[in-house]
């Protein structure tokens, strides 16, 4: 005699539904934009399908789009910026993503929630995040741009800031910064394990940011390394995160996991341009079911412990009516 039967309550979609222990919401996501200059653009990134360069019109136009569908949380990156070698560009009040934050928050106030990215690869001349000095990036120089390029964004309104660069103290630094300017309220989400992976290669074309020489990996993390990226993620709560992320997410669900375990700060995970690129073509190519593996993969994120999620899969999702 068999007492327990697990299939008794997977029978129909009703009591699947009704027992489902990992639950999405459209309020978990967060929409990438990649803003440049000029006006009536709106030009689709060869690599990432389905995604665009947006100039500041055209940017408001489809946020608009989007806030109707319920995408009421956007990610700006600028590109084609003038590049520097002190990346002194990019904390400039008249940046596309500063005069982004500003005309996005003219147009819909408090009804859209922005979050610009702080990082200075798409500013330098050599592509770095962070100063170069004799051929490496002098972290301690970097705090010094990257804070003031937050504060720029916060003075434009941004309700978040989000660096990128995984320089040593740059949480600390950011928070200090905006604090004594008076941006106590200003958001801070920490890309606090952000690995040094191949999956970021769409995103390098769109953004135009790949290093002109050497990688990223004496800043990055190494993927081999579950151990330090704990060690990464709760030295950046302990400067003042106020969100913890973890990039890329797909490869890294074991992170996402270990990090919910030990930390009570909400967790994101960036579903990254890689990830995004490749189940576009493979559903181009007829080889998956797009929808079925996208879901897939957001209830993996959230089952693995990701409060938000970072995706470029998210108007897909909403206005295809998958969730």
């Amino acid at each position: 005699m068999i007492l327990q039967r697990p299939r008794r309550l997977r029978t129909n979609p009703i009591v699947r539904e009704m027992i489902a222990e990992t639950r999405l919401s459209k309020d978990m996501f967060i929409y990438p934009y990649f803003i440049v200059n000029g006006t009536n653009i709106s030009h689709q990134i060869d690599a990432m399908p389905g995604i665009n360069h947006f100039s500041i019109d055209r940017l408001i136009s489809d946020v608009a789009i989007g806030l109707k569908l319920g995408i009421n949380k956007v990610l700006l990156f600028g590109v084609g910026e003038e590049k520097t070698s002190d990346g002194s560009s990019s904390h400039q009040p008249d940046t596309i993503v500063a005069r982004a934050v500003r005309e996005l928050k003219k147009h819909f106030g408090n009804e859209l929630y922005v979050i610009t990215d702080v990082c200075v690869c798409a500013y330098t001349t050599h592509g770095h995040c962070g100063v170069l000095h004799d051929h490496y990036v002098d972290n301690d120089k970097s705090l010094t741009v990257l804070s003031k390029m937050a504060l720029s964004h916060a003075e434009a309104g941004a309700d978040m800031v989000a660096p990128s660069d995984m320089m040593d103290g740059r949480v600390g630094s950011i928070r200090k910064l905006l604090d004594d300017n008076g941006f106590t309220k200003t958001a801070l989400m920490s890309y606090a394990v952000k690995f040094a992976s191949a999956y970021y290669g769409p995103f390098r074309s769109a953004a135009d940011s790949s290093p002109q020489e050497g990688d990223r990996k004496s800043y990055q993390m190494d993927f081999r390394n579950g151990r330090e990226a704990m060690k990464e993620a709760l030295l950046d709560e302990q400067e003042g995160a106020d969100i913890l992320m973890v990039k890329p997410a797909l490869a890294y669900l074991d992170v996402i996991a270990s990090l919910r375990n030990q930390t009570n700060l909400p967790v994101a995970c960036y579903n990254v341009s890689g990830e995004y690129s490749m189940v576009k073509a493979a559903a181009k190519l007829g080889l998956i079911d797009e929808q079925k593996i996208v879901m897939e993969n957001m209830y993996a994120f959230s089952r693995a412990g990701a409060d938000i999620i970072i995706t470029y899969h998210a108007r897909d999702i909403v206005s295809q009516l998958w969730l």
